[in-house]
């Protein structure tokens, strides 16, 4: 059994900064993909930014240049730092990881955080 355990959503004024985490805990032997999605009230969610394996990583154009995502392999930990914030970047922000539990058993299966809130207003 594999946990996502989100932390650093809350109340940021228009211009400001937050740093997401999301720490994974459980039965992992590699984790392949991350990524931070977002869901707006009354919108679909969305993928906000994701990071490879590597170090390649996609944004969504809405927050290309003002959010960065970054991992740490040792801690299994996944970050978002949101800068130069806006109104319309108020979503619940969800982590997303693709992972292997076994290094005989090449199936990557997923798992999602539980959302932890931004709100961007004055």
């Amino acid at each position: 059994q594999v946990q996502l355990v989100e932390s650093g959503g809350g109340l940021v004024q228009p211009g400001g900064s937050l740093r997401l985490s999301c720490a994974a805990s459980g039965s992992i032997f590699s984790i392949n993909h991350m990524a931070w999605y977002r869901q707006a009230p009354g919108k679909e969610r969305e993928m906000a930014a994701a990071i490879g394996s590597g170090v390649s990583t996609d944004y969504a154009d809405s927050v290309r240049g003002r959010f960065t995502i970054s991992r740490d392999n040792v801690k299994n930990t996944v970050y978002l730092q949101m800068n130069s914030l806006k109104p319309e970047d108020t979503a619940v922000y969800y982590c997303h990881i693709l992972y292997r539990e076994r290094p005989d058993v090449y199936r990557y299966l997923e798992v999602w955080g539980q959302g932890t809130l931004v709100t961007v207003s004055s």
